[in-house]
């Protein structure tokens, strides 16, 4: 470089400097100055076309144009002559003198960022060179993706900082669909916040919140242009991912030792006041929230207040000794309704196993003369539930119906009336023992055997070990006779428990991807499972462990009837 004093006539406005398309400026902060003094700060100036383009410096040749228009002459201004043939240090000044001076408008700098990147500068250079972040760098070059009607709206500060950010986010199609919006005195083209809202259709989940790998979405990422936000733009496919981290997030605490991982509902809040610190060594549990916006907060070692005053109370009694850790079941639970209702269908059919085989039921029913047991009066086990959707599954299920098909038969073996069995059986066997007596006489071996079992069903107690014992010495199958319906469903509350019963009848990937959904979605895809709707695969033949012979808890592989000959007596 070197420094001249070029006269006026041989000067213009350089197309590299960054305002050479705007209206010429307002001077009248300098022009006193000029008008007195001259032009003290050289111009930058390069030789172009036979002339010398003004890069930096352009209101001071307005100013001394408007002085040489008043006064005829000026005097030639000092330039500092650049070095041909490079426009990108060219517009590197322009940049600098006014970035020095006063802040470019936004666009202003995008425009000669731009003209930068074309040259060959890199963000990395653009940022060194004008003491920028790399961020800000690419804010401005973000601005390119707007379609130039925004710009311009930006540019006239028609619209915000915030707005032209979340435009960013659009495509071009939603930034057009906006201008309408905005072009329209009818309609309203929302802004700020609510214009993010409106792009993103209400699903803000941004990638930041994600608890998987990002390389694990296989979707669309939408991408905030300024560099500073990320979002997903397939909710459906982040929440499945969310839940499966979340799952395995549980499964890593319960493995390092803590009671229980307690996983809320999406958009349940863990409430800190509800609750007091406990260690783990204590019995602390572990709670996940989880935002309806995918944020996770994990809160370990926490008991309720309820807890902690059993735990409390449990030291006290414990005078001098330390607490015993309170343990909470962290697996599948069984209420009493539940063992209930189980109880009543396993005990029904079962009865069902034993008509089916008189040998056994007549061995069965000499063991009950031989060693007591609380119904060996030949009186019905009452059934007992003082809940009525189970009473009403009960007899209306399938176990029922043909047992009670097979008493009438037996009855009329015994020359009985069907109604006489509803009689008080106590006082009906008693007073006319001989008659029944005299009847079997008559009888084949058969017809008395049949008799044998379905008294022996009948007197069968509901929820002994005996029904256990002899469901699985006779292989029964209680898929035969039984299907969930929706009083197995409807006492089923704990999420745990649910969660398993999807695990077993959907799989592990689908239990996890679910796991912190309500009870009532998780039942409706075993349901949806069972009967192959809803684009779910049908699962054939499903029985919970529960209702298995022998009996399991629920989370192992249903097990399959034995093909094995039923065990009977030597003759």
């Amino acid at each position: 470089m070197q420094l001249e004093h070029i006269a006026f006539s041989k000067l213009k406005i350089s197309k590299t400097n960054m305002r050479y398309r705007d209206p010429p400026p307002d001077v009248s902060d300098i022009l006193p100055s000029i008008m007195t003094k001259g032009v003290r700060v050289p111009l930058i100036v390069r030789a172009e076309d036979n002339k010398f383009g003004i890069v930096a410096g352009r209101r001071r040749w307005f100013a001394l144009k408007a002085k040489k228009d008043k006064l005829g002459e000026v005097d030639d201004p000092p330039c500092v002559i650049m070095e041909g043939g490079d426009d990108a240090d060219a517009i590197e000044d322009s940049l600098l003198e006014n970035v020095a001076r006063r802040d470019p408008s936004p666009v202003r700098e995008w425009e000669n960022f731009v003209r930068l990147i074309t040259e060959g500068r890199t963000v990395d250079g653009i940022a060194a060179t004008f003491g920028l972040t790399k961020t800000q760098v690419n804010q401005r070059l973000a601005l390119g993706n707007l379609l130039p009607k925004i710009r311009d709206l930006y540019r006239t500060e028609e619209i915000d900082d915030e707005t032209v950010r979340h435009l960013t986010l659009a495509s071009p199609s939603q930034q057009r669909n906006w201008l309408r919006l905005f072009n329209d005195p009818h309609q309203y083209a929302p802004r700020g916040y609510q214009l993010k809202q409106w792009l993103l259709g209400g699903q803000q989940i941004a990638t930041g919140h994600a608890l998987f790998k990002l390389s694990d979405y296989t979707g669309q990422i939408i991408e905030d242009l300024f560099g500073e936000d990320s979002y997903f733009a397939d909710a459906d496919l982040f929440w499945a991912l969310q839940s499966r981290a979340i799952a395995s997030k549980r499964d890593a605490l319960l493995k390092s030792g803590w009671s229980e991982v307690v996983i809320l509902e999406v958009g349940g809040r863990f409430q800190q006041y509800e609750h007091v610190r406990a260690s783990k060594k204590n019995g602390g549990k572990v709670f996940i929230a989880t935002a309806h916006d995918g944020h996770v907060e994990i809160f370990d070692g926490w008991l309720s207040q309820k807890e902690a005053k059993k735990l409390a109370k449990q030291s006290e009694r414990e005078a001098g000794k330390v607490g015993k850790k309170l343990t909470t079941a962290s697996g599948p639970v069984m209420t009493k309704a539940l063992e209930n209702y189980i109880d009543l269908h396993r005990h029904a059919v079962v009865r069902l196993g034993l008509i089916a085989n008189p040998q056994v039921a007549w061995r069965l029913a000499v063991a009950h003369m031989a060693a007591y047991s609380g119904n060996w009066r030949v009186s019905s086990d009452p059934q007992t539930t003082r809940n009525a959707a189970i009473r009403a599954s009960v007899e209306n299920c399938a176990a029922e119906a043909a047992f009670a098909d097979e008493e009438r038969a037996v009855y009329a073996l015994l020359g009985w009336q069907t109604g006489d069995a509803e009689d008080d059986e106590e006082t009906f066997v008693r007073r006319e023992t001989c008659d029944v007596f005299a009847r079997l006489l008559d009888l084949s071996d058969a017809d008395v055997m049949r008799i044998a079992a379905c008294f022996m069903a009948r007197s069968l107690a509901c929820g002994s070990d005996v029904v256990e014992d002899v469901g699985a010495r006779l292989n029964v199958d209680a898929r035969l006779h039984w299907q969930p319906d929706d009083t197995f469903f409807n006492i089923i509350r704990d999420r745990v428990t649910v969660n398993a019963l999807v695990a077993e009848v959907a799989g592990e990937a689908i239990a996890k991807a679910n796991i912190a959904e309500k009870a009532k979605t998780q039942k409706q895809i075993v349901r949806d499972c069972l009967a192959g709707e809803n684009g779910r695969v049908k699962v054939e033949g499903w029985l919970p462990g529960w209702m298995a012979f022998p009996a399991h808890g629920i989370g192992h592989a249903a097990q399959a009837v034995a093909d094995a000959p039923m065990p009977m007596a030597a003759e």
